[in-house]
């Protein structure tokens, strides 16, 4: 028995999750997103992925509060898709199979991070350019001293 799921059928998991993708999907990612993030951490195989996981959290939120919306749906679409499966009781391989059920989470995980990395990378630098101007507004507005 195949305790993995290969980079292809991961890649179309996330496709085909991508297409199904709803707005109230999107707010489930922006509610559950702690859930997410715990399951990430609490896992071996995920956990290595925590901070790209964060990220793709991130993007989901700039998105839906109209922060960022220099992304296309179809990225959105997809790391939600993956982050629901992450989210999901439901998998390939079922999660209580210790640490093999969580194996189908990392590689859809990952297949998702292949398949959006550059407006991935676009974002990061758009977020950490506003988080750079933040600094610097705030630090501008500080009582000169004497």
């Amino acid at each position: 028995m195949r305790r993995t799921i290969s980079e292809d059928r991961a890649r179309r998991v996330v496709s085909d999750g991508a297409k199904k993708v709803t707005e109230e999907d999107v707010n489930r990612v922006v509610t559950r997103a702690d859930d997410i993030q715990r399951k990430v951490l609490g896992s071996g195989a995920l956990s290595r992925l925590i901070t790209d996981v964060k990220l793709m959290i991130s993007l989901v939120k700039d998105y839906w509060n109209d922060n960022y919306r220099e992304v296309p749906w179809w990225t959105i679409a997809a790391v939600v898709a993956a982050l629901l499966y992450v989210l999901s009781p439901v998998d390939l391989i079922p999660d209580f199979i210790p640490f093999f059920g969580l194996l189908d989470d990392a590689a859809v995980v990952s297949a998702c991070l292949f398949l959006v990395e550059q407006d991935l990378s676009n974002y990061r630098k758009w977020k950490n350019s506003n988080e750079d101007s933040e600094t610097e507004d705030t630090s501008t507005d500080a009582e000169p001293e004497e």
